[in-house]
């Protein structure tokens, strides 16, 4: 009789801004899990939870996370749990021999399309020619990607640099802090960029927008409906978002239901129940909760299948999730309904994560997509020597 396999160990370690999640087991078999680069304050958050898992069978991952993911909530605190899950999955590939999207459900897809919201360029000032400059840079890059998403209004610097941008004071603390109603000038500014974007791009290349949070219900709906004819892929967060503990869904469908541009949020959101009103009444048409986020990659796909019975497009976020949260978006998607359009393709921060992640092809993407490979687990692992470099003084014992 075979040994049953057991949890042993959970280590966290920061490498390059990430918090990365090992977990060991018993037969030798381990898995990783990776937190976005912008959360390396939560490596003891990630700890806390190594109690809850020790002795427990890895490859029953909805069972070990009923433990622990009652403990998390939106953007940021999510991400440990969701790391978590993730690392489950890769030891359950690696136990049973067979990539991690065999276990999802199996692909209905060879490659998935991914976007660019990572790959961008430092903008020379708040202008319209600069920003059709930019997004002509991003779409220029190698990885020829079909859909660009660029950051405007309140997700962007606009209201520090462009005078009278809105009726409010401006906020330097915390993570997108600035809300209020526009000027006719910021409005006005912020219309003339979005032109200049599109008329740069054309119709050869998707543009999307990243607009919040920070916008009122009136001008989000003022926005959407001027920019109808443009055929944008979606608004994306103008309400609530990125770091906000909280949806409003109802004030999402009072924009929705007025409009034909595609409205899209999700990337701050934490399990499926946070998703059902947001659904079911129809708020948006397009959603992107993060794998690194949501709770993992299960909770993805049940959200999407979800979403796909409503109508709704998903379109997962994943700029910050580094190469081994790539290695998960990409098994994910690839079993993702047709209500799939794209996830947001991760840029290491940090060119040396290249070298010390194995298993990636080369090139990641060709012709905005990424061929699903068939390594069992997530199909990534560390070069151990190459990555023991990168290590912290605290995380020596790491590979262990």
């Amino acid at each position: 009789m075979s040994t049953p396999i057991r949890i042993t160990d959970m280590k966290c370690a920061v490498i390059g801004d990430y918090p990365v999640v090992r977990i060991t087991t018993n037969v030798g078999i381990d898995g990783y899990g990776q937190v976005e680069s912008w959360k390396p304050f939560l490596k003891p958050h990630v700890l806390f939870y190594k109690d809850y898992l020790i002795g427990a069978d890895p490859t029953d991952v909805e069972r070990v996370m009923m433990r622990i993911k009652r403990m998390g909530s939106y953007k940021p605190w999510g991400s440990a749990v969701s790391a978590i899950e993730i690392a489950l999955w890769d030891i359950a590939g690696k136990a049973a021999g067979v990539p991690v999207y065999k276990l999802l459900g199996g692909k209905v897809r060879d490659k998935v399309r991914v976007y660019n919201g990572a790959i961008r360029f430092p903008l020379r000032d708040q202008s319209p020619e600069a920003y059709a400059e930019d997004v002509l840079k991003m779409a220029e890059s190698p990885e020829g990607f079909s859909i660009i998403k660029q950051g405007i209004s309140f997700h962007s610097r606009m209201m520090y640099d462009v005078p009278d941008y809105f009726y409010g004071e401006i906020q330097t603390v915390g993570r997108h802090p600035n809300r209020g109603l526009m000027t006719p000038t910021g409005f006005k500014h912020t219309l003339k960029c979005i032109e200049a974007m599109k008329l740069a791009l054309g119709d050869r290349i998707g543009l999307a927008l990243d607009c919040g949070p920070g916008l009122v219900k009136s001008d989000a709906l003022r926005l959407a409906k001027a920019t109808e004819d443009y055929h944008l892929m979606w608004l994306e967060d103008m309400i609530t978002g990125d770091y906000t503990p909280y949806t409003l869904a109802h004030i999402y469908r009072d924009i929705t239901t007025q409009t034909t541009t595609p409205i899209h949020t999700g990337e701050q959101m934490y399990l499926r129940q946070n998703f059902v009103e947001l659904i079911e009444t129809q708020a948006v048409n397009v959603i992107g909760p993060d794998p690194l986020d949501v709770g993992g990659l299960a909770e993805l796909k049940w959200i999407a299948e979800y979403a796909d019975l409503h109508g709704i497009m998903m379109a997962p976020h994943g700029t910050g999730d580094g190469l081994i949260g790539l290695a998960a978006l990409v098994h994910v998607s690839a079993t993702l309904p047709g209500n799939f359009i794209a996830f947001e393709y991760p840029k290491a921060t940090q060119p040396w994560w290249y070298e010390i992640i194995d298993g990636l092809p080369n090139p990641i993407v060709k012709n905005s997509y990424i061929d699903v490979w068939d390594a069992p687990g997530l199909g990534v692992t560390f070069n151990v020597p190459a990555a023991k470099k990168y290590l912290n003084a605290e995380d020596a014992g790491f590979f262990d």
